[in-house]
């Protein structure tokens, strides 16, 4: 994990051990590799936190769009945030909310590099 964590100091544990398992077999230079696309393309769970806040003064499902889940977005605009409590269900989420699509980005900066060998 510590070797991770040198290439990645913003994540949080379990982001943290999950990209540790998911990197397991990789040499340095590969592990360097994934960490500048991966880092490129991950989304910070406090800017999900802000951007469903956002979502409470105005414009509701902004951080479903960002998180790539375009028909949930459409719904939260449309319904208010499911009358605000689905905003406010996701505002206590952000974290797994942001895990969840790190996650998915991550298998496929992987299987991306696999394929480029």
């Amino acid at each position: 994990m510590n070797r991770i964590l040198n290439y990645f100091p913003e994540l949080g544990f379990d982001e943290a051990a999950f990209i540790d398992n998911l990197l397991r077999d990789n040499t340095d230079s590969e592990i360097e590799k994934f960490a500048m696309m991966y880092r490129s393309r991950r989304k910070d769970p406090q800017l999900i936190l802000i951007l469903a806040a956002i979502g409470l003064l105005g414009v509701s499902g902004i951080h479903r769009f960002v998180l790539n889940q375009i028909g949930m977005g459409i719904l939260y605009f449309f319904t208010a945030g499911l009358c605000l409590i689905g905003t406010i269900v996701d505002m206590v989420n952000y974290k797994s909310l942001a895990l969840e699509y790190n996650q998915k980005v991550a298998y496929e900066v992987k299987s991306y590099m696999s394929m480029r060998r």
